[in-house]
């Protein structure tokens, strides 16, 4: 009799261990499969929220398709010019060899679009880097944007300052013929804000580390110089 009950009870115990492992099992099971819904949930969430991120923006007129630049002249030769208007060096490449570009436009040599980025706000204490990105929108709009850009640079403040204030950059504007009243407010309201993130989010992408950054056909121009972007534009013209 007691050898029976010892084989009851031995019984009853693994009986117990194999519904305990079941249970183990189906609990893996439904937390496996939990965390799989939730990487997937969080991973649509993500693509949602990322294209409407890169989606909302407002894009000034002259710009490209995909709206990373303002695009002037048409010709058959694609110069892309990544700058930002606090940068130094972006002014010094604007006084030597702006007029060149402006002159491969005219002669119908290529067609220039200029990325006007916000990589320096760092050394702003007012993300002037921004600011201003946002302002040549508005000058976009306007019909001036080389003028304004070009005004820019020549108004150019040092880094670590606070930049230009707002009413500096609409008298800038109002300066090179644009409507005080449209343009003030456009700059006022950080209408182009949006677009200035997505320019600079795309150029990242793009592997555009530093600026100026000047690209013929896709190429990097080694040499900036008025002789050396003229050269290049005319090898790739070939």
């Amino acid at each position: 009799m007691s050898s029976r009950k010892g084989q009851r009870d031995a019984a009853r115990v693994v009986r117990q261990q194999l519904a305990s492992e079941r249970r183990r099992r189906r609990t893996a099971w439904v937390s496996a499969a939990a965390v799989a819904v939730l990487v997937i949930a969080g991973l649509i969430g993500w693509s949602v929220w990322s294209g409407q991120r890169s989606d909302d923006f407002t894009t000034p007129p002259g710009a490209n398709a995909d709206g990373t630049g303002i695009v002037t002249g048409g010709g058959p030769v694609t110069v892309d010019v990544y700058e930002d208007f606090l940068c130094p060096a972006c002014k010094q490449f604007e006084q030597a060899s702006g007029t060149t570009l402006e002159q491969l436009v005219a002669e119908n040599k290529a067609k220039v679009i200029y990325h006007p980025v916000a990589y320096l706000n760092r050394f702003s204490t007012t993300e002037y880097s921004t600011r201003s990105s946002a302002a040549s929108g508005c000058a976009a709009a306007g019909g001036k944007f080389r003028e304004y850009a070009t005004a820019l640079f020549d108004r150019q403040p040092p880094e670590g300052s606070a930049g230009l204030t707002d009413d500096e950059l609409i008298d800038i504007g109002a300066g090179v013929g644009l409507d005080r009243g449209s343009f003030g407010g456009c700059v006022k309201d950080r209408t182009y804000q949006t677009w200035t993130g997505h320019v600079t989010d795309e150029a990242s992408r793009s592997n555009v580390t530093g600026t100026p950054t000047i690209l013929v056909n896709g190429q990097p121009l080694a040499d900036r110089s008025p002789q050396g972007l003229t050269a290049a534009v005319a090898a790739a013209g070939k």
